[in-house]
């Protein structure tokens, strides 16, 4: 009986320690949460900064086109000339009525003037005078009349030339020289597109952005960054960043969708109107977010993730988990793990559940054995050879 004692205790040091060798040594990482941007991509099209429709607003024959199709044009630039022969006699004749309602209201004028000593004097009837003076204040409304009219007749005039409403890349011209304009056509002379700055309208689901206020609300997220990304239709992307500048207070009824609007600068003139583009940008952040290595998870055969934990007493088990997607070179899990459990990250070759190890931080030395396993491990996919 004696003799058992130590037999049995022999018997159960090498339980523990599996047939008599150490644990092996692994590498875990402490969970922890971190602020982590959630990335929203975006369908969307550019749109000029500003449009403008070059639109006659008198009628005449179009006589000239002063620009070359194409090009960048100024505002206040002259862009069609119309016909001014019919405006031009109407300014000269506006200008010789005015002349005319002068003198006759000096004639009226000086008249009243005349008569107002002799109707105090009673020399005149009050009536006379009064007569006269009404004259001369019509005489000095007509003058104020064919003022008006003049002043619009050279209005009218200037029109004949039509001049850039806005600076922009002007278009093909849509009207021909000897062409009849109006000021009520519906077609307009040519169109002009502001292209720096560039609109991108974006569209989001009205069901995802009314789950992302709720969530800003219950204080589940945090608002996040009005910084934006551009990816262009053949992948690449745009070198400069754009700014989120509002949202629509409207969901389209059709599309069940809400407009937002982002700026964009386009100086080399890259983006061009209606293209379609992909926008990327942190709608909001996640304050609580759990980020583990890459490395640490794995695959089962059914495609779910699990990783390696290291429990209390030292021994391995398995934990399932759920991930959303990676932010740098971990995963973002949302569930599965809680804050200050350790998971493994290296050593993890050969592991089981229930397996009894020695576990340090990822960042200490490790023993050869475990850089044997860290080896086979990076190696995994290459042909191994049989023992």
């Amino acid at each position: 009986m004696l003799l058992a004692l130590p037999l049995a205790a022999c018997g159960s040091s090498a339980e523990q320690s599996g047939s008599g060798q150490p644990p092996p040594q692994v590498g875990y990482v402490l969970v922890k949460t971190s602020s982590v941007p959630e990335p929203v991509t975006l369908g969307g099209r550019t749109v000029a900064f500003e449009t403008s429709e070059v639109r006659p607003q008198v009628m005449g024959v179009i006589r000239r086109r002063l620009f070359s199709e194409g090009s960048y044009v100024r505002a206040g630039q002259p862009l069609f000339e119309i016909d001014p022969s019919l405006y031009r006699a109407a300014v000269n004749q506006a200008e010789a009525n005015l002349v005319s309602a002068q003198a006759s209201a000096e004639a009226a004028i000086a008249r009243a003037e005349r008569l107002k000593p002799l109707a105090q004097m009673e020399a005149v009837s009050q009536q006379e005078y009064t007569d006269a003076a009404a004259q001369a204040r019509v005489a000095r409304a007509v003058i104020a009349q064919n003022r008006a009219a003049l002043e619009t007749a050279r209005v009218n005039l200037r029109f004949t030339t039509v001049p850039a409403p806005i600076s922009g890349q002007i278009g093909r011209s849509l009207v021909t020289v000897g062409g009849l304009a109006s000021a009520g056509q519906e077609t307009p002379l040519a169109i002009i597109q502001r292209t720096d700055p560039m609109f991108v309208d974006m569209q989001q689901s009205a069901a995802d952005l009314v789950t992302m206020r709720r969530k800003l609300r219950d204080g589940g997220i945090a608002a996040g960054s009005t910084a934006v990304t551009l990816k262009l239709e053949d992948g690449s992307d745009y070198p400069l960043q754009g700014t989120v500048e509002f949202s629509e207070v409207t969901v389209n009824q059709q599309t069940g969708t809400v407009t937002l609007r982002a700026r964009f600068p386009n100086p080399e003139g890259l983006l061009l109107p209606g293209m379609f583009v992909n926008a990327v940008f942190n709608q909001a952040f996640d304050p609580n977010a759990i980020l583990v290595p890459q490395q640490a998870l794995r695959r089962d055969f059914d495609g779910s993730a699990f990783v390696m934990v290291v429990g209390k007493d030292d021994k391995v088990f398995r934990r399932k988990v759920n991930t959303s997607r990676t932010y740098g070179n971990s995963w973002v899990v949302t569930q599965g793990l809680a804050k200050n459990e350790k998971v493994i990250v290296q050593g993890l070759n050969g592991l089981k559940q229930g397996t009894l190890v020695k576990a340090v931080p990822a960042n200490a030395p490790q023993d050869p054995t475990v850089d044997r396993e860290q080896a086979a491990d990076a190696g995994a996919g290459a042909p191994k050879r049989s023992a």
